[in-house]
């Protein structure tokens, strides 16, 4: 079975491709490898022992597109993690996240339409619920107002897909995650960020490694117990495992709807704080930081209620914060060795 990984060599998408090659998949990856390296594949190889087909290319291209899906017809599945996902960055550059985030969508899907089967799971996220009115946070939730242009892509990423699929062959799974963190426990891969990380835990560890000079805490002023936002922060294998199980049940049809919505996340809300401690104790290193003033696009709460993936999709996150913690501290030290 050929499944398709988009944006495989980033940080969910190489440990996704790990779990499908695990499972017997044949996986062909593209990524434009705008934000990771080539070296990951080679991680992905030492831990499975085969290479996936990789080829690069740039989603926003869209001849390059259907040539890729003409030279490729026996695809089964596609994963669709490419994207751009920065808050801040977003903010500052919203067209490149509109061009990166809804173009490559769409050209992907327009390839889909045309096949008389295609399953289709779309790495949405936590971000479409903007700051829910209640925690933990249902899949029933409302759709707040998006608080940032990257929200707003998945937002209209996951209307995009839904209208398709009412009038296509396409079935889809929406995965919507709240925060990935962690790496791969052979340390053979993890998370990659060219320049400034953009999320918390890969500039902890920067800093805890003295890359940078120290962690800027955006707001102590939230209406959390100890002034810092929350978030609901996941293994990245966790995560990985459960597009797995997803894709899985497309392949097998075993959907009641032509789209279904998941939250994936531990349901445990850890604050900014919380994180760092965790990462302290896990390195038995002081950590640096300082409180600054919050950030645009960020939220005050967010974490899940994941009954609906672990009742029904039968997944449940498995790995606590410490450990995430630890082995992404783990990975940081190996890539700086």
């Amino acid at each position: 079975m050929k499944i398709l990984v988009t944006g495989g060599l980033g940080f969910i998408g190489s440990h996704t491709v790990v779990e499908l090659q695990n499972e017997g998949y044949e996986v062909i990856v593209v990524d434009n490898l705008s934000n990771t390296s080539l070296s990951v594949l080679d991680g992905i190889q030492n831990i499975t022992g085969k290479i996936p087909a990789f080829e690069k290319l740039d989603l926003r291209e869209k001849e390059k597109v259907q040539d890729f899906f003409k030279r490729h017809h026996d695809i089964l599945g596609v994963i669709h993690f490419a994207a751009s996902k920065a808050v801040g960055e977003s903010v500052e550059n919203p067209l490149l996240y509109y061009e990166n985030n809804i173009n490559a969508l769409v050209y992907v899907l327009q390839e889909l339409q045309q096949k008389p089967e295609a399953n289709f799971i779309f790495s949405s996220s936590c971000t479409v619920y903007g700051q829910a009115e209640s925690m933990p946070i249902t899949e029933n939730a409302s759709i707040q107002t998006a608080m940032s242009p990257y929200g707003n892509t998945k937002q209209i990423g996951e209307e995009i897909i839904t209208d398709t699929t009412k009038v296509t062959n396409i079935n889809a799974i929406l995965l919507r995650y709240f925060n990935p963190i962690g790496a791969h426990p052979s340390t053979e891969i993890g998370e990659l960020p060219i320049g400034v990380p953009q999320n918390l835990v890969p500039f902890i560890t920067q800093t805890g490694f003295g890359l940078r000079k120290e962690l800027s805490v955006y707001g102590d002023d939230y209406p959390t117990p100890d002034g810092t936002a929350v978030r609901d922060y996941i293994h990245v294998v966790d995560l990985a495992k459960a597009h797995v199980i997803a894709l899985q049940r497309l392949l097998n049809k075993k959907n009641t709807a032509k789209v279904e919505t998941f939250n994936l996340g531990t349901g445990t809300g850890s604050s900014v704080l919380e994180v760092i401690h965790t990462f302290e104790k896990v390195s038995g290193k002081k950590l640096p930081y300082k409180i600054v003033g919050r950030r645009e696009g960020d939220i005050t709460s967010a974490y899940a209620n994941t009954d609906k993936a672990n009742d029904i999709l039968g997944w449940k996150a498995q790995s606590t914060l410490e450990e995430a913690m630890a082995s992404a501290w783990k990975w940081e030290q190996k890539i700086r060795s």
